[in-house]
């Protein structure tokens, strides 16, 4: 195992898999609801020395007719998994338009006591006009009001994370002190979008803080990121971009005054595998028969912001009326991140809906082939590591862990087992001092 960098792997769970059509193969087409189909990801993804289970999140029900929505509540369903698993991190997104600092610092703050160290809180703005109407929202936030919003909350939920320094649970049944007064503090935030006094009402956690992860490609999420993410999750689907942003990022995070190993960029990436490459196309192929392309091109256009008779099925995209659209309410990253890869190999509609478009890069072939890729990417500093997502689950994750996973062990780029207990360890990422007890110390 190199001493200088290592991979880092999470399994991403959106649904019960990436493929729209991966549910109807399933024993049981009720999964998405079903605790112990989660369980069964998470001892997979441990048994394969994962780093994390990466839990997505949606507020407002779409699709529904045609396949899993988004269902159970992230932090619910992690704090099940943390009580059937030992090692592996958990991932919960939640969103910081439609929440409050308050309640999902205590969240997290909780599940991290809980798992005993194994937590991050994956902060992401919500452009979703459907989610707005949720929440009582006459609109959707803009671009700059969603972000402006984020750094504000994510800069109070780390003030809460805080606000109890390391020692102040003293817990002295023979004096009978509990805690120490003054190693507890109030944070006293008065805010453009919030007012906290604080203290949070749970002790620090034992990572000190759980690991904090930035989903978003715009210009505030990559700020967000740079200024106060642990670890990017991003959509990146060529590698001369993928470096180009791993470098901005790492130097964004060194101008803010902060090691840029200790931020990791982590691409999504959809393996398929099969015994051969041959094996593994044909298995997409039968699931893509299930498809209708009608469908597909529907839900692309509505991806991209134009209308489904905008695309063509055997032509290119329409990169000029693509550019032109300036809505708020759509992922700029899967937006960017489909165009790279459709200009860079000059792909048509129909070879987009093969590709997984508006989402992450696809990789269908052999674990030799896969691994190679994978090395590839982490050599060029394209990624510090990749966020899997599987055709369907669990088999798609069992394949990998099964097959691939081997293969970046017996490279040294992975490994063999855990060394530590908490996320940040499995990450290599120091524990954080409280800043209340920096400046305690300061003064």
């Amino acid at each position: 195992m190199s001493s200088q960098r290592q991979l880092h792997l999470n399994t991403n769970v959106t649904g019960v898999g990436r493929h729209p059509a991966g549910w109807r193969t399933l024993d049981n087409p009720r999964s998405s609801v079903d605790l112990n189909f989660f369980k069964r990801i998470a001892e997979v993804a441990e048994r394969g020395k994962l780093d994390a289970v990466f839990l997505s999140d949606a507020l407002a029900l779409k699709g529904h007719a045609d396949g899993p929505a988004q269902a159970l509540e992230p932090t619910v369903l992690l704090t099940a998994l943390a009580g059937a698993t030992t090692h592996i991190g958990l991932i919960g997104t939640a969103s910081t338009t439609f929440n409050d600092p308050f309640n999902l610092a205590r969240r997290f703050a909780s599940l991290d006591h809980i798992s005993g160290g194994r937590v991050a809180f994956n902060a992401v703005t919500t452009w979703d006009a459907s989610a707005a109407a949720n929440f009582s929202f006459d609109r959707p936030l803009d671009t700059h009001e969603r972000y402006a919003r984020a750094q504000e909350f994510v800069d109070v939920v780390v003030k809460l994370w805080d606000s109890w320094e390391d020692d102040a649970l003293v817990a002295d049944q023979s004096s009978g002190r509990y805690a120490d007064v003054d190693r507890v503090h109030a944070i006293d935030h008065h805010g453009e979008h919030f007012s906290v006094c604080g203290p949070l009402n749970v002790p620090r956690s034992p990572q000190g803080r759980p690991v904090l992860v930035q989903a978003g490609s715009s210009e505030g999420g990559r700020e967000l990121a740079a200024r106060s993410a642990d670890a990017v999750f991003t959509a990146q689907t060529t590698l001369p971009t993928a470096q180009a942003f791993y470098t901005e990022i790492k130097e964004r995070a060194r101008r803010h005054g902060r090691n840029p190993d200790h931020l990791l960029i982590l691409p999504g990436l959809y393996p398929v595998v099969g015994g051969t490459e041959a094996e593994a196309r044909e298995h997409k192929a039968k699931m893509d028969a299930m498809l209708g392309p009608a469908r597909e091109i529907a839900k692309l256009a509505g991806q991209l912001g134009v209308r489904p008779d905008d695309l063509h099925i055997d032509r290119a995209l329409p990169y000029a009326l693509i550019e032109k659209v300036t809505r708020s309410d759509l992922s700029r990253g899967f937006v960017d991140s489909t165009l790279h890869l459709a200009r860079s190999e000059n792909l048509t509609v129909r070879d987009l809906l093969d590709r997984n478009p508006g989402a992450h890069r696809m990789i269908v072939g052999a674990p030799e082939q896969i691994a190679d890729d994978i090395e590839r990417w982490f050599n060029a500093r394209g990624a510090d590591g990749f966020n899997l997502n599987a055709d369907v689950f669990p088999s798609g994750l069992e394949a990998f862990v099964d097959h691939v996973v081997p293969i970046l062990q017996r490279r040294g780029l992975f490994r063999r087992d855990y060394t530590g207990s908490t996320l940040r360890e499995h990450y290599g990422l120091p524990r954080p001092d409280s800043q209340f007890a920096q400046a305690r110390s300061a003064a």
